[in-house]
């Protein structure tokens, strides 16, 4: 038969035994601490960062329309479109041709076109007879008349001829032109329309 060992050895074991416990109790209720920190750290939504669009830049006023807009420059020559058209086919004595002359451009951006007298040509011819021409008498000084067209926008104005007869430099004395055909051209800017065809008579 085993012999009984004393009393203060199962006291001990018995103390070893639930400081174990103790020790195992604790660390598992460290582990549950730790990783349930761990998840409500994560829950936590991050920091919200918040922005502001700048404010919005206001738009300069429109210029009006006296003003011209920058970088307009001078309308090409392929651009215009010139017509010029009699107000009859023919016209009786002592009654001026009166011819009505339109611009437009038919390019794709606005441009600029003096079509002042002094930069105009409206010539009157009938066969080689050069009859009349407005710059045969033009002023030096002659008023400009400058144009802000935009795409496909028309001028136009009306020319009469007083049936007189003119050379450059603007003599004086010369006879008068007779009866028969005629034809005017008009020319500004580079461009030119297609002659017009009338009779006096």
């Amino acid at each position: 038969m085993a012999r009984r060992l004393p009393a203060r050895v199962y006291l001990v074991r018995r103390i070893v035994v639930l400081v174990a416990l103790a020790l195992v109790v604790t660390v598992v209720v460290l582990l549950v601490r730790a990783i349930g920190g761990g998840g409500s750290d994560a829950a936590t939504p991050p920091p919200t960062v918040t922005t502001t669009a700048p404010p919005d830049i206001p738009t300069a006023p429109t210029s009006p329309t006296s003003t011209l807009p920058g970088g307009v420059t001078d309308c090409a020559a392929g651009d215009l479109a010139l017509t010029a058209v009699a107000a009859a086919p023919s016209f009786g004595a002592e009654v001026s041709p009166t011819f009505t002359l339109t611009i437009t451009n038919n390019g794709a951006t606005s441009c600029l076109v003096d079509a002042g007298d002094g930069y105009r040509s409206i010539v009157v011819t009938s066969g080689t007879d050069r009859v009349w021409s407005n710059q045969d008498c033009a002023a030096p000084d002659a008023d400009r008349r400058t144009l802000l067209l935009a795409p496909g926008m028309t001028d136009t104005t009306t020319l009469v001829w007083n049936r007189e007869r003119s050379a450059p430099g603007c003599a004086a004395g010369l006879p008068k032109p007779g009866d028969g055909t005629y034809v005017a051209t008009f020319s500004v800017g580079g461009a030119q329309a297609a002659p017009a065809a009338f009779v006096l008579g």
